[in-house]
């Protein structure tokens, strides 16, 4: 996508198409209308009455003029190229005019239109040929099919979505989404809420420009604080990381709900990896992994984008809780805790002070229960919550209280005073608050909720958006390294004789060796007098696996004998199983046996690499061995990536704590779990061209460090053989 044409014959400097997509100074509208209620009339309207202040060329044969506005008949008999067309016309026609403009050195173009990609197979072709006709020309397009967009800022509506119908003040929320109607609703709630969209884009069938073209582009706008999208399907993966990771340089949070949570997105895999790589959970581990905040739902959007407005940022974990009621301050203290948030116990000195405004029968410890009293005594409420934010565990905090409607003016006048007292942020939970109330202390720009939990995981977006910005600066520094780590992996394989499908275990083992994944050591047998010779070799007992390139899962067909420490043992063992795999599977190929020194841990691990569709080589790690598919307590991330980032995905793990040790046994080395762990993304990023999965299972976890004992490699990409 040709995103900096610049406007053919302007004197100006060149501009990019998506600045002149965004931030025209000239707007065609291509099938206008006198009809203001139309579709195509609609822009129009809304241009004139909110005051664009740039050149407005309406196009329609049917016309001489519409509004008091000259109305051309055609793109080529405009007396300038604009900036940007809106058009407003059937399917069948909007080719052909993408083409006039891009004759007529239009740089941009938003398409209404539908009758595309959304209308089946048919439309998708007809989408690709206006796809290929508007690179072809030059144009950048925003759709087809979409509402297009507000730039309110500049006063630009090119659209005709209902929310452009009422108030639209800019504000510092940028807001893409990929859906239309529900896009619209949400933009009215964030209307509701007085937070003020800045740009309200709605991408359609994203046929030039995508979610994260148009994001990146707005971003960048130093009058907006927070980015918020919507989506649907992603279509771009390392678009979505290039505009998180600039989302963290900018020190912006982006916020995004994503819908589809639970597809199932499994198929058919050679590996534990590929069967528990369900889409989603992908999507959800690569937006953590680069500080992304993943909103459940509409509602917890809005409450992330109120919080994240704020111009205060907690410097830590530590919530205080400062409530009228006993049972809501432990509520949300549980609440904290399943989030990961502290809720600590004050400083001596904090308690001391407290105690001197508290009353008797009040708590001075955190929650702080004020109870209902400051209503005779205000300067309690008052004193009580700037002494909890003072305390130096203390880095946001929350203060409940519910009617209190009589109060209002008093309740106001102590809020605000808090707000000058102190330099943290704190929330308000106001429940059954009176509207008044909420529309005063917003305006005051204070963060208010009516509802425990929606206070206590807006003050977790907070946190979290904190410690993202932490880890993306590590992540940046550490991105130059990594890239000439995969660089050297990749000229170093590049040289290997690759074929596809599964690969014999010897060789894959000797390659991820190789690269610095420590792995038990492995002998081919084809024949019984070279597995006792791979016996004698290993010196003590000794596993016995199938080989096949066609029997991945070894233990389902009895494949794998344990333990065996005698010549007679293994030359039994090896008749074994072949028999068993002859008697399972009697199509499957048999390269004989593989001869295996025990290997012993206290702990079983299974680590995978994926290639995702959409992000590329994603790598698991989960407990569980054989039993992962069944206890799913599995991590992803995007490679490759470095050592801290593997020991964040271990912490990860729901089951975490048997890493540290149960019932005597001593923890294990994370460190050097997580070296396997960087070691490994790093190759499986170097190899991306040809790797399709990868299965260590299990990864033994001993004294010594982990170790992999069985392996399962396939490759498959388009430069394999």
């Amino acid at each position: 996508m040709n995103t900096t044409q610049s406007l053919a014959g302007s004197a100006e400097p060149a501009r990019s198409a998506l600045d002149c997509l965004l931030r025209p100074r000239s707007i065609a509208i291509v099938g206008a209308s006198p009809q203001f209620a139309k579709v195509n009339g609609r822009p129009l309207r809304h241009l004139i009455a909110k005051g664009y202040s740039g050149r407005i060329y309406p196009v329609n044969p049917k016309y001489p003029e519409i509004a008091g506005l000259a109305c051309y008949p055609d793109v080529a008999a405009l007396p300038e190229a604009p900036d940007l067309a809106i058009v407003a016309l059937p399917a069948r026609d909007v080719e052909a005019c993408i083409a006039a403009l891009g004759r007529r050195g239009v740089a941009a173009a938003v398409i209404f239109s539908s009758g595309f990609g959304e209308m089946g197979a048919e439309g998708r072709q007809i989408e690709q040929s206006l796809r290929a006709c508007a690179d072809a020309h030059g144009v950048l397009i925003c759709g087809p099919n979409c509402l297009g967009f507000v730039n309110a800022f500049d006063n630009v509506y090119a659209t005709f979505s209902q929310y452009a119908d009422g108030d639209t003040g800019a504000g510092p929320v940028a807001f893409v989404t990929q859906s239309g109607a529900f896009g619209t609703a949400i933009a009215a709630l964030v209307r509701q809420r007085g937070l003020g969209l800045g740009y309200f884009i709605n991408t359609g069938n994203e046929a030039g420009v995508t979610f994260s073209d148009l994001m990146l582009a707005v971003i960048e706008d130093p009058r907006i604080r927070v980015a918020a999208g919507y989506m649907e399907g992603m279509r771009d993966g390392p678009g979505l990381v290039r505009l998180a990771q600039r989302c963290a340089e900018l020190g912006k949070p982006l916020v995004l709900t994503k819908v589809g949570r639970m597809a199932a997105g499994v198929r058919a895999a050679a590996s534990h990896t590929g069967s528990l790589a369900v889409e989603d959970d992908v999507f959800d581990a690569v937006l953590r992994q680069h500080g992304v905040l993943r909103a459940r739902n509409e509602e917890q959007m809005l409450d992330m984008l109120e919080a994240l407005c704020s111009d205060r940022v907690p410097q830590g974990t530590g919530l205080g809780i400062a409530t009228q009621s006993g049972g809501a301050g432990v509520m949300m203290a549980d609440r904290a805790e399943e989030l990961g948030l502290e809720v600590p116990a004050l400083a001596p000195q904090t308690q001391v002070m407290l105690a001197r405004v508290m009353p008797a029968f009040g708590a001075a410890g955190n929650p702080v229960d004020v109870t209902g009293q400051f209503v005779a005594n205000p300067d309690l409420l008052l004193e009580s919550v700037v002494t909890l934010l003072t305390d130096p565990q203390v880095h946001v905090g929350i203060v409940w209280l519910q009617l209190m409607t009589a109060h209002v003016d008093l309740l106001v006048r102590i809020f605000c005073q808090i707000r000058d007292r102190t330099d943290k942020p704190f929330i308000i939970c106001w429940v059954a608050a009176p509207p008044e109330a909420v529309r005063r202390l917003r305006a005051e720009g204070m963060v208010v909720f009516g509802a425990g939990e929606r206070a206590v995981e807006a003050a977790a977006a907070m946190v979290r958006h904190r410690q993202a910005l932490r880890v993306a600066a590590e992540q940046h520094a550490e991105r130059a390294a990594l890239a000439a780590a995969v660089a050297r992996v990749a000229a170093d394989v590049r040289g290997n004789g690759f074929r596809d499908g599964v690969q014999p275990t010897v060789q894959a083992a000797g390659w991820l060796h190789a690269a610095g994944v420590p792995m038990a050591p492995v002998a081919l047998a084809r024949h019984a007098d070279e597995a006792v010779a791979a016996w004698r070799t290993a010196g003590g007992p000794v596993v016995l696996k199938i080989e096949s390139p066609d029997i991945t899962h070894k233990t389902e067909v009895g494949g794998v004998l344990l333990k065996l420490n005698d010549e007679v043992a293994v030359r039994q063992g090896y008749a074994t199983l072949i028999q068993r795999a002859v008697a399972a599977r009697p199509e499957a190929r048999l390269d004989g046996v593989v001869v295996q020194p025990m290997a012993t841990g206290q702990l079983e691990l299974v680590i995978g690499v994926q290639r995702d569709p959409g992000f590329g080589m994603v790598l698991m790690v989960g407990l569980g061995g054989v039993l992962v598919e069944v206890l799913k307590d599995v991590v992803f991330r995007r490679a490759p990536f470095s050592e801290a980032e593997g020991l964040r995905m271990l912490d990860e793990l729901r089951m975490r704590a048997l890493l540290d040790g149960v019932r005597g046994q001593p923890a294990v080395d994370r460190a050097a779990l997580a070296a396997l762990l960087s070691r490994l993304s790093v190759w499986a990023a170097a190899m991306a061209p040809w790797l399709e999965e990868l299965d260590l299972n299990p990864v033994l976890v001993g004294p010594a460090g982990p170790v992999g004992v069985d392996c399962v490699m396939v490759l498959g990409g388009p430069k394999a053989g």
